[in-house]
């Protein structure tokens, strides 16, 4: 499966595998994403803009996951946090951008 990371236009498509979280293929991928808390829910570090189209694909954000979202700059309607994301099948081709890709 592939996920796609927009930037300023420039489209990259990486290889992922179901079952990894977003956050480890973009860290894979060399994108400027910290992660800091690993995907303890403790920081927004992993902050990602889904694209309008892919985002009702995702499984709803955890309580937990808006609380931090409300903490990120930049945060839009269709922000998650990549650690949250486990990649399946279904979304194969899912595009995100940083928020400081572009506005």
């Amino acid at each position: 499966m592939r996920v796609c990371f927009t930037d300023g236009g420039a489209v990259r498509e990486i290889e992922a595998a179901p079952g990894e979280r977003l956050l480890d293929v973009a860290r894979r991928d060399g994108q400027p994403l910290e992660g800091t808390c690993n995907g303890e829910l403790a920081c927004a570090t992993c902050h990602v803009i889904v694209a309008a189209e892919d985002f009702d694909r995702l499984p709803p954000a955890s309580e937990e996951e808006e609380d931090m979202l409300d903490l990120a700059p930049d945060a839009r309607r269709t922000s998650r946090l990549a650690c949250q994301i486990v990649l399946t099948p279904a979304l194969d081709k899912l595009s995100v951008r940083l928020p400081t890709s572009s506005a």
